[in-house]
């Protein structure tokens, strides 16, 4: 055989080597949007401005839903309720809020799963006026809430609980609107403590409040920032939920890989620049409570559910038939996961 023949066969090997890398790179992301394929137009929408949505908005700003095929088309809906009738029909096809906040909706006959929970956990503190050093110093004061039976109401109830305090001696004052509203209630005087999630607290100890309680400490079972879909697009169009799902999934890479851009992307919603700030939501978000492998806890679901019956909510489905973990699952058994990771999943 001449020393050509011999290069012919060795450009062939190699050729032949590298389709099969680029095979094995396609069958482990096969989410990808397909050459000249058509973008797919969906409206995502927030249910609030806060660091928790730190993967989605990261995904928007960098591109990464278009790398899937979709245009995604970002809405802010105010509140959980009105966010939840908004998916039902169909206004908006995906949602991402925090998933304690909607179960009780979706238990009540909301048509829409939980597809995905990139944060488990409880981020929240307790915020108190300068004069309050410890829980236990709420008698007499009052802590804000949005509304009674609303996700504020129920973890300040569960908070004086694990203190030993009633209602009576702390009084649940509903104020309305965002935490940034609650805050300045606060400011006023109107009432004396709030839960709030980062960033919230950074400012709070500049302006002399105290920080005195984690609620992570609670141990309560909480599943925070998930992704929604309407009942009628994971019937009709499971591959484009599928897409959604390994998006956020690479989001979650992304932001862990890219701290400075995702603290971009945070500061440009919440419209801040402060470091300690942006720094607060990054460490909060994209490190305490990540959730890599997206899962939906069925336990913690099925817990909330039950909490929400005990609050006197009509429950009319069971905790299997609000959350659907069958997009989240495909990630691993693709090989996408270990892709997007290089290797062994952190």
């Amino acid at each position: 055989m001449t020393f050509r023949a011999y290069l012919a066969i060795g450009a062939a090997a190699a050729i032949f080597l590298v389709g099969l890398f680029i095979a094995g790179r396609a069958a482990a992301n096969p989410y990808l949007a397909k050459q000249a394929e058509a973008p797919v137009s969906i409206r995502v929408a927030t249910c609030a401005v806060s660091g928790g949505f730190i993967h989605l908005y990261t995904a928007l700003d960098n591109g990464l839903f278009d790398k899937y095929g979709i245009k995604a088309n970002h809405i802010y809906i105010r509140g959980s309720s009105i966010s939840l009738a908004a998916i039902a029909t169909d206004e908006i096809q995906f949602l991402y809020c925090a998933a304690d906040a909607t179960i009780p909706g979706m238990a009540a006959g909301i048509d829409a799963k939980l597809i995905g929970a990139p944060l488990v956990g409880l981020p929240y503190v307790l915020l108190t006026r300068k004069d309050i050093k410890s829980p236990e110093e709420l008698k007499g004061k009052s802590i804000g809430v949005t509304r009674p039976g609303d996700l504020s109401f129920r973890l300040s109830r569960a908070l004086l609980k694990k203190f030993n305090l009633t209602e009576e001696q702390v009084r649940l004052r509903p104020v309305g609107g965002s935490q940034s509203e609650r805050y300045n209630a606060m400011v006023q005087d109107i009432i004396q403590a709030i839960i709030v999630t980062p960033p919230l607290e950074v400012r709070g100890k500049r302006d002399g409040f105290n920080m005195i309680y984690r609620l992570q400490d609670l141990n309560l079972p909480f599943i925070y920032s998930s992704l929604h879909a309407s009942g009628k697009v994971i019937k009709e169009r499971p591959i484009l939920v599928q897409k959604f799902v390994a998006a956020m999934a690479e989001a979650v890479q992304y932001v862990e890989k890219n701290p400075d851009k995702a603290k971009a992307s945070v500061g440009n919603a919440l419209k801040q620049k402060d470091p300690e700030v942006l720094q607060s939501s990054y460490d909060a978000y994209a490190k305490t409570i990540v959730n890599r492998r997206m899962l939906v806890p069925a336990s913690q679901v099925a817990d909330a559910v039950e909490i929400a019956r005990q609050t006197e909510t009509n429950i009319r489905r069971k905790a299997s038939e609000i959350f659907d973990n069958r997009f989240a699952e495909d990630l691993e058994k693709s090989g996408f996961l270990k892709e997007i990771w290089g290797g062994k999943i952190p």
